[in-house]
């Protein structure tokens, strides 16, 4: 018997940024229900910028899925740290594609998730971002 599973949504050839965002150790995994998804076209490695954002969020109840160029030093050990302790739950990948086309492929995702990309090409800093800058999924597979 065969069968057809129709799935909406998306998939890029990305893993998290820490195995310390796994909550599925079984498979591996991070699976992130109903999450926020933050949209990013920059580094970011100062958790100061993301605070605002990450208290909106963990005020919403929700997880977080931060896809940026990268997340690194103290803004990553801030994140895994809120994570582990059940502050806030929040998964961070690298953008997928380079320059231009990372570019492209970020806007892809704003415009599938309902979401706003952060780019300081057009004005918009992180430490300004709100909810309603934020995509939306039903669900988040990281592996």
């Amino acid at each position: 018997q065969d069968e057809l599973d129709v799935v909406e949504g998306m998939q890029f050839d990305r893993g998290y940024l820490s195995p310390y965002f796994i909550n599925k150790p079984e498979t591996g995994a991070v699976e992130l229900e109903s999450p926020f998804i933050l949209l990013a076209d920059k580094k970011i490695s100062n958790i100061r910028e993301m605070l605002p954002v990450l208290e909106a969020v963990a005020k919403a109840g929700k997880p977080l899925l931060i896809i940026a160029e990268d997340v690194e030093g103290e803004a990553l050990a801030t994140l895994v740290v809120n994570t582990m302790r059940g502050i806030v739950k929040v998964a961070a990948v690298k953008a997928p594609g380079f320059d231009d086309r990372r570019k492209a492929m970020l806007q892809d995702i704003a415009t599938l998730t309902g979401g706003t990309v952060i780019s300081e090409e057009i004005g918009m800093e992180l430490e300004k971002a709100t909810l309603e800058d934020l995509g939306q999924a039903k669900r988040v597979v990281i592996n």
